[in-house]
């Protein structure tokens, strides 16, 4: 139930988010949710990609260095709150949060967020026990 997404790590000068989203765009690969994280000399662009091994290639023939991991893509109630009530499961299993962004979809009322943990097993296990909506590469497809 994990997704994969890819992360290019993306010197910290100026045009190399640009380019890496326009090699993208040059094969028609739709973006469905990013984040960016960065440090003084480099920055980590996260994606979730409508064809992950085209942007892979693409992206390397173009000299970035791309990674493919598996994250969780959940639903969660939009509304005060709602995130927490998520959160509140990996605390009580005691799972280690890595990173999460999110996004939102016009063809849902829910927030969908997107999560890298420490031990993904065992928190695919402790969502489905607590009924939360995990989302599945299909699902994306048609946010």
């Amino acid at each position: 139930m994990s997704v994969k997404q890819i992360s290019i790590f993306v010197e910290n000068k100026e045009g190399r988010i640009k380019k890496a989203i326009n090699t993208l765009g040059q094969e028609n690969i739709n973006i469905r949710a990013l984040s960016i994280a960065d440090t003084t000399k480099y920055g980590i662009l996260r994606l979730i990609v409508s064809d992950n091994k085209k942007a892979i290639d693409a992206l390397e023939r173009d000299g970035f260095i791309v990674k493919e991991n598996e994250v969780i893509i959940l639903a969660v109630p939009d509304e005060p709150n709602g995130l927490n009530s998520t959160l509140a499961v990996f605390d009580e299993k005691g799972i280690n949060l890595e990173y999460l962004y999110a996004f939102v979809s016009s063809k849902t009322d829910e927030a969908i967020v997107v999560m890298r943990l420490e031990n993904m097993e065992k928190a695919i296990d402790a969502l489905k026990d607590s009924n939360v909506k995990i989302l599945e590469t299909e699902d994306i497809e048609n946010l």
